[in-house]
């Protein structure tokens, strides 16, 4: 195998080089030349052979490049490689066909808010579904965009047919706790839905999955912007239709809740679109917070452990603590997209990152050790067991990133296996997401 790796290793210096191609995108390529030389080795032919064969299976680099181009189309260096009239198709279907899912968006929230009856009085389905009446769309717009087939169709529709059924079926009891924790998870579950039309069905591909992570944290910049001209725009409206005696608050009971669902649809046409514009900029944040965050953690940490605060935690603060949690496993994945994970060296902000995923774990610890100490002095309750379930997830997630952390800090791992861990991880959130809407009801008699 020596021979074979040396190959390789030549094989992957000479790729690096090509334009187009970052560190995640000659993984992907090496995977898949070691496919075709052990396939090819089981065959009966040598290493040597089976490698020749591989590398001119591969195709020259030019060609790979611009395939990965048209498989990774939500990425920015498409721009280099695609020709120009390839990109002005592509930029001239986006804008319409995300107007005509945007409005479908904005009309549903509005039928829904109708039936619902009063904005003030809205009945409890309509929170439990408000998921359902836009994420559909979005993910209708990526199958559109991305070109799927009748059965990547019918698998992107099947998952928010199921929960529909799901949500409006259960035997909900009145003021039910259960049905609270469904409303709050079926979204999340929606999103990771909408995770395989982004795709383009290639779910089982580590740098997809980082391209979603990197379309999330850019949507919801967009989408944050987006709110605050919108709000400022009907602060504006109202200061000046007052005087003319219109009801402001009619108006907005009809402009806010289309704006709400139909900026979802612009601002996923504005990450797809404009990603020259704002590419970067979650990096940018991720390391411009990730030094604040790992500070805060760790003098937390402290405290609560110096002070043994962490028996008076209550469901508000450890909300806000698991919300925390989140953040910093979201600062790590866009810290690392901003930078070429097949690097071999560790930087200031790998040592930062490192520091914020151990107070992180730290404060896990200590939640999850309060949680059960309370559970068992009072009993378990629908809460308490989404708050345990959610922080198990966690601490497992972080245990393997401060893990991996290490690792690649003594130099016995590279940046690249975090990567894939985190991404690989990411199912593991969707699941539990989906356990809480699927499983806590019905655990709880829907109480």
């Amino acid at each position: 195998m020596d021979g074979l790796e040396a190959q390789i290793a030549e094989w992957r210096a000479y790729v690096e080089h090509a334009p187009a191609l970052n560190g995640h995108d000659v993984d992907e390529l090496e995977d898949h030349l070691r496919e075709q030389v052990s396939e090819l080795t089981a065959a009966g032919l040598t290493e040597d052979e089976g490698f020749l064969v591989a590398v001119k299976r591969m195709g020259d680099l030019d060609t790979v490049s611009r395939e990965f181009a048209r498989e990774h189309s939500g990425r920015l260096w498409k721009q280099l490689v695609l020709g120009a009239d390839e990109r002005r198709s592509l930029e001239a279907s986006g804008w319409v066909a995300a107007f005509a899912f945007a409005v479908g968006a904005a009309v549903a929230i509005q039928v829904a808010r109708l039936a619902a009856g009063d904005p003030g009085d809205e009945t409890s389905w309509f929170a439990r579904n408000v998921g359902l009446f836009v994420l559909p769309f979005l993910a209708g717009y990526f199958a559109y965009r991305r070109q799927l087939g009748f059965l990547g169709w019918a698998l992107t529709a099947v998952p928010f047919v199921a929960a529909a059924l799901l949500v409006n079926l259960y035997p909900w009891g009145v003021d039910s706790d259960t049905e609270i924790l469904a409303a709050v998870h079926l979204p999340v579950v929606l999103w990771f839905v909408v995770a395989y039309p982004y795709m383009g069905g290639t779910i089982r591909s580590h740098e997809r999955r980082m391209d979603f992570v990197r379309f999330t944290g850019e949507w919801f910049i967009y989408y944050v912007l987006i709110a605050l001209g919108g709000g400022v725009l009907m602060a504006l409206t109202g200061a000046v239709l007052s005087p003319a005696g219109i009801d402001v608050d009619r108006v907005a009971e009809w402009v806010i809740p289309s704006g709400a669902a139909g900026a979802v649809l612009v601002a996923a046409w504005l990450v797809e679109s404009k990603q020259r514009v704002v590419e970067n900029m979650a990096p940018v944040l991720a390391m411009l917070f990730t030094p604040l965050f790992a500070f805060m953690l760790a003098v937390a940490a402290v405290v609560y452990l110096v002070t043994g605060l962490g028996g008076a935690f209550d469901r508000e603060l450890v909300t806000v603590l698991d919300a925390l949690l989140v953040v910093v496993i979201a600062l790590v994945l866009y810290g690392m997209s901003a930078r070429d994970a097949a690097t071999s060296r560790a930087g200031w902000m790998d040592r930062v990152q490192a520091v914020a995923v151990g107070g992180a774990l730290l404060l896990d610890l200590i939640v999850l050790g309060a949680m059960i100490a309370r559970i068992g002095d009072v009993g378990l309750t629908p809460n308490r067991l989404t708050a345990v379930g959610l922080n198990l997830v966690l601490l497992v997630n972080l245990v393997g990133a401060a893990w991996l952390l290490a690792r690649f800090l003594t130099g016995r791992s590279t940046l690249h296996r975090l990567e894939r861990w985190q991404t690989s991880y990411l199912p593991g959130f969707a699941l539990w997401a989906a356990a809480v809407v699927v499983l806590v009801p019905p655990l709880f008699g829907f109480d």
